[in-house]
């Protein structure tokens, strides 16, 4: 590996530019905003029910259920005042406020409470001017935390009060996290009855995964970011005996700029895909005619109408309480 080339984490302006650029190149809000109107309220279905498991055990009876359930002023199949939503890494708040306007759609007037851990301040003063300039969130409690997953478990586990959820969210955040084994079983321990934790990462079966294995040694190392998939992420939850959906969608990046010099747009998707800041200058030839090669193979993208797709494929992890 060259000497001059370096992370693109070590420039975050580069980074944010790169960011901005796949986004608007990639179909992947539009893949999530799929998962979230096909499959999110099903997932969302239980949230708000208010739990009578504990008098079930006592008697099945159904008439000494109601009995119960009137005495504690709930009918069966009641939903609760509150739900309360976390999300890891909220990022400017898009995927965040989609979330929420499900949540509100499946429990109308229910009341929501939305707090944020999010390390970035600039994303989150985004977070707050995009929910500032959304309507129908007058049912809806907002709080931001500017600190990091782990900081936020650290800051907690001082606390030692235990706050429930019904439903957490990490939406592509845990390649930031150095300890996922821990985090995982940390934030599980946080879900109340009938819970839900979404993750989404880029899917085992996407081009990423084969770019990493295949590159990652000849290409800059930061510990800001590993280079995790669902597939690393399912091994860890079997291994920790939690209970999981996956479910896989495609997502494509155009990524044909790239292979025209002297571009903007591809100098900028080039640090995106390999993590080096100013890629198409400091990159060593022969590693740059590889990947030029290799990315518009079959097993890393498509080709359709004269333009070259890179799979960006994602995967949806539904971890159960």
């Amino acid at each position: 590996m060259a000497s001059s080339m370096r992370s693109l984490f070590s420039d975050h302006g580069r980074y944010v530019e790169s960011f901005r650029r796949f986004l608007s190149h990639s179909t992947e809000h539009q893949c999530m905003q799929e998962f979230m109107d096909k499959k999110l309220p099903g997932i969302i279905a239980r949230l708000c029910k208010i739990p009578l498991e504990p008098y079930f055990n006592l008697c099945s009876h159904p008439v000494t259920v109601q009995a119960f359930a009137m005495k504690r002023k709930h009918r069966i199949g009641d939903t609760k005042s509150e739900i309360k939503i976390l999300s890891i890494g909220g990022g400017a708040g898009e995927i965040d406020l989609q979330i929420v306007s499900k949540v509100q759609a499946q429990y109308p007037g229910v009341c929501i409470n939305n707090e944020v851990v999010e390390p970035s301040a600039e994303q989150i003063a985004k977070y707050k001017e995009l929910v500032a300039k959304t309507s129908n969130l007058e049912n809806v409690k907002f709080a931001w935390h500017n600190e990091t997953s782990s900081e936020y478990q650290r800051r907690m586990l001082e606390k030692k009060e235990v706050q429930k959820w019904d439903f957490i969210h990490m939406i592509q955040m845990l390649y930031y996290v150095k300890d996922i084994p821990a985090t995982l079983k940390f934030f599980h321990s946080l879900l109340g009855t009938n819970a839900k934790i979404l993750i989404i990462v880029v899917s085992g079966s996407s081009g990423w995964d084969k770019l990493w294995k295949k590159y990652r040694s000849r290409l800059p190392q930061d510990d800001l970011c590993l280079y995790v998939t669902s597939d690393d992420i399912t091994q860890m939850l079997d291994n920790l005996g939690l209970k999981y959906e996956c479910y896989d969608l495609l997502s494509t990046l155009d990524i044909s700029d790239c292979f025209t010099d002297g571009n903007e747009t591809a100098d900028l998707l080039w640090d995106f895909l390999t993590e080096t800041c100013n890629f198409n200058a400091t990159a060593p030839p022969d590693l740059k005619a590889e990947l030029v090669k290799d990315l518009q193979e079959p097993e890393f993208s498509t080709k359709k109408e004269g333009k070259v797709l890179f799979n960006n494929n994602l995967s949806f992890i539904v971890i159960g309480a």
